[in-house]
């Protein structure tokens, strides 16, 4: 595989960061420290400086899922602020991972949490042409769906609200790269599965159906997911209607349950829990995309996704590394081992919060990205 760095040493700035104010209303004129380009700049940077958690902590054996998000988080930013050199280091950190000890860091897991790896390199291909990357990504969408369950979808489905972001934003990677509508039809299929299967009445989705409680991140990867999905999803795709109908639903429910500053909760529909950072990141950014995309009305909800990216960049500290964010977090009826719901309940709301964690730093640059493009 050739040097990433002189691969994208080449590559210019699109257009300057201030060419992204984009064209509604309520995402210009930020107030001084909030600019979508500035604070993906700083958040970018603050990944680009980390080294793997692998390289760190001797439990850790593989590069982890919260990493792929970030970085493919801030590959996006650079790519739409045309910060060429910020581009090329966090191109740049792949470099580790193809030394013979870097190569053993890349799971060889048949598990949604460990697939997602081939988010970065299709990235990766996407900004340098470099077919080697293209292969290495196409070689975890395509092993995913290569044990396909009876109704179609890749065995690693596991009914957790989590997988409706790790395998479509894989295969929809996919497609930006090739092109080839397959790729979208799996990820379809599967949303319209999950949707079936998890979402309520009242537009949330339970974590899992023996875990009945509506998580904030956990519902945040459904928003993503689906916003992602929809950004290239053809109109005439058969799944097509039911992924916008259970998006729309979920956004109207969102949009009710969203505190007056802006934030959203642990668990999305009780008031008294603590205001979660990585939900409202992911909340708002499938707000942003919505009105961009003219999927939802501009009035009802563009003030909404202001007023939280507003707050939420707030959460930063001096050295762009948000606060209040809940820890990884497996489905309550597994860690408990109990169907007492009181004892489920507390498990979500008693979960440890940290500063930095992976899983907040990742949807401040998705959200970034989406008020850029």
């Amino acid at each position: 595989m050739k040097s990433l760095r002189l691969a994208l040493a080449s590559l210019v700035g699109l257009l300057a960061a201030s060419a992204f104010a984009g064209s509604n209303t309520a995402f210009t004129d930020w107030p001084a420290g909030t600019a979508p380009a500035e604070v993906g700049k700083r958040v970018a940077e603050n990944f680009s400086a980390r080294p793997f958690q692998w390289q760190t902590d001797p439990k850790r054996k593989y590069v982890i899922y919260p990493e792929i998000c970030v970085w493919y988080g801030g590959l996006e930013v650079a790519r739409l602020t045309g910060d060429a050199d910020l581009q090329k280091r966090l191109a740049a950190k792949y470099d580790v991972l193809l030394t013979p000890e870097g190569a053993k860091r890349i799971s060889p897991d048949e598990h949604v949490d460990y697939r997602i790896f081939g988010v970065v390199p299709l990235e990766i291909n996407l900004l340098t042409k470099d077919p080697a990357f293209l292969a290495t990504g196409l070689h975890y969408a395509d092993a995913q769906w290569a044990q396909p369950t009876p109704d179609g979808i890749t065995h690693e489905a596991r009914y957790w609200i989590d997988d409706m972001y790790m395998s479509p934003i894989l295969q929809v990677q996919a497609f930006r790269a090739t092109r080839d509508a397959k790729y979208l039809d799996r990820a379809a299929l599967m949303m319209s599965a999950y949707l079936d299967k998890l979402q309520q009445t009242n537009g949330l989705f339970v974590h899992a159906p023996d875990s009945p409680f509506y998580w904030g991140r956990g519902n945040g990867w459904v928003a993503v997911g689906m916003a992602e999905l929809l950004r290239d999803l053809p109109a005439a795709n058969p799944h097509h209607a039911r992924i916008l109908a259970g998006y729309r639903k979920m956004m109207a429910a969102l949009l009710a349950h969203q505190a007056a500053d802006g934030m959203w909760r642990q668990l999305v529909d009780q008031p008294g829990s603590w205001a979660e950072t990585s939900a409202t990141g992911m909340f708002t950014f499938a707000l942003v995309t919505g009105v961009k995309n003219g999927w939802l009305d501009e009035a009802a909800y563009a003030p909404a996704a202001r007023q939280a990216w507003i707050t939420l960049v707030g959460y930063l500290d001096a050295d762009a590394n948000v606060r209040e964010v809940c820890i990884g977090t497996n489905k309550s009826r597994q860690v408990t081992g109990t169907d007492d719901l009181k004892v489920q309940y507390d498990f979500y709301l008693a979960r440890p919060r940290k500063t930095g964690d992976l899983h907040g730093q990742a949807p401040l640059l998705w959200t970034a990205a989406a008020l850029l493009r």
